[in-house]
């Protein structure tokens, strides 16, 4: 599926106007959502040398973007910022707290000026607190919300997973969903408002599960001892002969046995499903059974089976993966693999992303655009 942008933003959100300011990682991330599903973004950088990632050929997560470059520290480019402020929705701020308030650019009086406008900040630890202005990444929030903790086994320590679960599922996306929600709010209210949004607390609100069974005693806190975390034979991955890898999550009791068959065991070869004293055991048989076959031999022998067994897939394998494919899951955009936007609308289809613009690619115009009486429609289209 190629990339051919129509004249006007598709999806649910069409209509949209969201201002964004260039940051890393999650603000960019919720932004690519909301692009997406159709609103009309315009990014603003700061002037000068873009860094590494910048200059990167491709940078998917910047798709569906309008980008200008104007210097905040300049009271005639923050004018200008205000000028498309007049006519935004939304506002997304990636900066420590403060940053904002030292550009000249206090959400408090932002949203005095703008009622409607959405001021949506995104940041590390929150925008109070001791560690409020202090530097992080994504392993530092996931290690003190207590998610790190819960992944890796008992004698690995915990192991370090890539940059998602802080930046993308605990930050961008609960950022995301933030700014929907003030947006439902504004539609009765009139009145936009601060959205505070931090990945330490996104990321600890994956944890809610976990703190649940916690609290009932049906969570153990040594890592890699329970259930859900490869602790027990019927929910953790297996090496094949190939040395590859097959995923098992068979929970539910129909689920197990079929898992097992397979393998030429049933469950009354051995201790109950859920005694924990056969766990250790019974994965190193199946362990066995799974390094005599092939990936794709395995894979083979349990498609149709309803098993919950799957194969571990690295990402380029993912994209020709017949349910991805089927879905059309991955798309193409200006020859990039990707994710396609999700989620989908039965009445309002999001359309394909347009690829990213270089840092400042739209500047012209959009000087341009500010100088009418209505920038935003004027730079309404491809």
């Amino acid at each position: 599926m190629s990339a051919t942008p129509g004249p006007q933003p598709e999806g649910p959100l069409a209509g949209l106007r969201v201002l964004e300011l260039g940051g890393q990682g999650p603000a960019p991330f919720a932004t690519m959502m909301l692009a997406d599903l159709g609103a009309q973004v315009v990014r603003v950088d700061p002037p000068g040398e873009p860094d590494r990632r910048e200059r990167a050929q491709v940078n998917a997560i910047d798709r569906g973007r309008t980008t200008v470059t104007l210097d905040l520290k300049s009271e005639a480019d923050r004018a200008l910022v205000d000028r498309l402020l007049a006519g935004a929705d939304v506002l997304l701020d990636p900066f420590r707290p403060g940053v904002l308030e030292r550009l000249g650019l206090d959400p408090a009086e932002l949203t005095e000026r703008h009622p409607r406008l959405v001021v949506a900040r995104m940041s590390g630890w929150g925008q109070d607190g001791p560690l409020a202005a202090a530097a992080g990444h994504d392993l530092n929030y996931i290690a003190v919300s207590g998610v790190l903790d819960t992944i890796g086994r008992p004698d690995s320590g915990p192991v370090v997973p890539p940059m998602y679960l802080a930046d993308f599922a605990g930050g961008g996306m609960v950022l995301a969903f933030g700014v929907l929600a003030a947006l439902h709010e504004r539609a009765s209210s009139g009145r936009g408002q601060v959205v505070d949004s931090s990945m330490l607390e996104g990321s600890g609100l994956l944890t809610v599960v976990i703190r649940s069974m916690l609290a009932r005693g049906a969570w153990n806190l040594t890592r890699g001892t329970n259930y859900l975390d490869g602790g027990a034979h019927f929910y953790r991955v297996y090496r094949t002969a190939d040395d590859k890898f097959m995923s098992v999550a068979a929970i539910e009791a129909k689920f197990y046995r079929t898992f097992l068959l397979p393998l030429g065991l049933e469950p009354e070869d051995g201790p109950g499903q859920f005694d924990e004293s056969g766990w250790a055991g019974w994965a190193e048989r199946i362990a066995t059974v799974f390094a005599g076959r092939t990936r794709q031999e395995w894979t083979s022998i349990y498609e149709g089976v309803d098993a919950c067994v799957h194969p571990v897939l690295d990402a380029a394998e993912s994209a020709s993966h017949p349910q991805v494919r089927a879905r059309r899951a991955v798309i193409d955009v200006d020859g990039v693999a990707q994710p396609a936007p999700v989620p989908r609308f039965s009445r309002t289809p999001a359309g394909i992303p347009r690829a990213p613009r270089r840092r400042g690619e739209d500047t012209d115009r959009v000087r341009s655009a500010l100088a009418t009486d209505r920038p935003w429609e004027a730079l309404a289209g491809p």
